[in-house]
């Protein structure tokens, strides 16, 4: 099949904003390129592979690319291109130019070499795995599967990585864990193998809810369920804890509503917030009847915790 192949020039700031809207267009897939990712690695002193020396010469361009199929790209792009304009318009940070570049490419063989690329994800004791590749997991780990449509989410970005930390230490064996905003499942799927009893996912977008339930079919993961839905337009949904990975200005919109879908002393787990923003974002909660437990900063991204107040 042929496709065509957009790539977007941003910054390392809002390149995860832009992964997120080329996500709604492709079902194939989004690739950031950014040299900070490079930077980080090597300064947390993981293992890493040589690196040429002209990754580090880089101009500080950030590019986002999707996949888009080339019977529709002409409608596609042009909406793409407007929501862009209108994100460096409203943008609170500095988002780049914004330029757009196109290419014909056979996305078969696009696939095929991305799969090979792609390795296990390690995130505590937990490790995201695509569903292709044999991987026998540790006597103490904790295999997640991801289905081949990775356009909403892999594990890869700092944000998950964050939200399934806090989960592996709060989700218990009797915990009912709602996963708003879904995308691919991975933090509902994560939730439910390690232990708890019940997982709801919700998404606006048909798309993310089709993904999320491929990946919970591949997972075996029985007492999951996804639902097409907005959770503030649904009372009858409480859980012990709530994990939203959005961004920070849906999150401060969420602090007024969302404890009605919290069980009394229950937890929330927010994550996709950028480091100057958490402050804000704490404020909010605070100020909604919530106790502050925990944050934690990896790069630009932040993440924290919050306890339902008890009267």
């Amino acid at each position: 099949m042929k496709y065509i192949e957009l790539k977007v020039s941003t910054t390392h700031e809002a390149s995860e904003l832009v992964s997120d809207m080329l996500s709604e267009y492709s079902t194939d897939g989004v690739a950031i390129n950014d040299v900070q990712d490079v930077i980080d690695l090597e300064n947390s002193g993981k293992n890493w592979d040589y690196a040429d020396g002209e990754v580090y010469d880089s101009s500080g361009t950030v590019t986002v690319t999707a996949f888009i199929g080339a019977e529709s790209s002409k409608e596609v792009i042009s909406e793409i291109k407007s929501r862009l304009e209108s994100l460096k318009k409203n943008a609170p940070f500095e988002v780049g130019s914004l330029c757009t570049e196109e290419s014909e490419t056979d996305g078969d063989l696009w696939r095929e070499q991305w799969k090979k690329n792609y390795k296990p994800i390690h995130i505590g004791k937990t490790v995201i795995v695509p569903e292709w590749m044999d991987y026998n997991a540790g006597r103490d780990e904790t295999k997640v599967l991801i289905g081949s449509n990775m356009a909403f989410g892999t594990g890869e970005h700092e944000t998950t990585a964050m939200c399934v930390s806090f989960l592996g230490k709060y989700v218990g064996h009797g915990s009912v864990v709602i996963d708003v905003g879904c995308g691919s499942g991975i933090l509902g799927i994560c939730a439910a193998k390690l232990g708890a009893k019940e997982v709801v996912m919700t998404d606006i977008d048909e798309c993310a809810v089709t993904a999320a339930q491929q990946n919970v079919l591949i997972n075996g993961v029985e007492n999951a369920r996804v639902s097409l839905k907005n959770l503030l337009d649904d009372e009858s949904i409480k859980g012990d804890i709530i994990v939203c990975n959005i961004i920070a200005e849906v999150l401060i919109g969420f602090a007024s509503g969302i404890s009605k879908n919290l069980n009394d002393g229950g937890i929330v787990i927010l994550s996709g917030i950028l480091s100057d923003r958490l402050k804000k974002v704490e404020k909010a909660y605070l100020a909604a009847g919530f106790d502050f437990l925990e944050d934690k900063t990896v790069g630009e991204w932040s993440a924290c915790v919050f306890k339902k107040r008890t009267f």
